[in-house]
């Protein structure tokens, strides 16, 4: 069952309901990109992730989540080789608006039919960012951008969106240089949303919807939403 969201009641269904059947983790459409909504489903575990010219608004919430624990992300030989060619300098937050178009734009990304990433949700994480809640990694050669990352930050976690290389491995140098940051600073996982063999080869791997919260905001959050069937935003 996939639920349908009200527009004007920001509310969802506990993602470990029996009566959801985990498709791919979709669990709700509808509703809106409002950064009140955006900020409460982050925090429950929820993103949306949907073809923007069809405007259906979809919502995701798998039962299993694709992470990278900060200490755990595996440097190849070859990316640690290019690291110590310090071709590339890297830095945190000072080119969202660049980095969310690249990751728009690049190798033709946009004009594919199932593309995401459009005006409307440019706009809605640009507003995120503002609040502090969506941040970027900038890898530059020079001052020319060749690669990044931007996600939202949730709890102790970062929530990956979506990352871009201009120059091979660029992306990779991204997320590892954020994993490096997050490790100095206490961060607890990245949640890398999707399964690709791109991020499995940094060290990614699968934890239980329970563990995820638990690592972004305590044993308490979860617990204290298990008699909840819907999970509802209160003003």
């Amino acid at each position: 069952m996939i639920f349908e969201l009200d527009d004007d009641i920001i509310a969802f269904p506990h993602p470990e309901l029996p009566l959801l059947d985990d498709a791919g983790g979709l669990v709700a459409v509808g509703g809106d990109l409002s950064i009140e909504r955006l900020l409460f489903a982050y925090d429950h575990g929820y993103f949306p992730w949907y073809a923007f010219r069809y405007k259906d608004i979809q919502w995701y919430c798998p039962s299993e989540r694709f992470v990278i624990f900060p200490d755990e992300v595996h440097v190849s030989h070859s990316m640690r080789t290019l690291i110590n060619k310090h071709r590339y300098r890297v830095t945190f937050n000072t080119a969202f608006d660049q980095v969310i178009r690249g990751c728009s734009t690049v190798d033709g990304r946009i004009n594919e039919a199932g593309a995401w990433l459009g005006d409307e949700i440019i706009e809605a994480y640009t507003k995120l960012h503002e609040l502090g809640r969506a941040r970027s990694v900038e890898v530059w050669r020079g001052d020319e951008l060749v690669g990044g990352l931007y996600g939202v930050t949730s709890g102790s976690g970062f929530v990956g969106e979506s990352m871009f290389s201009r120059e091979p491995n660029t992306s990779k140098l991204a997320l590892i240089a954020l994993a490096r940051c997050m490790q100095e600073h206490g961060g607890s996982l990245i949640d890398c949303q999707i399964r690709t063999t791109h991020l499995e080869s940094l060290g990614a791997r699968y934890i239980t919807y329970k563990e995820y919260i638990t690592a972004l905001h305590g044993p308490e959050a979860y617990h204290s939403w298990q008699e909840r069937p819907i999970l509802m935003h209160k003003a």
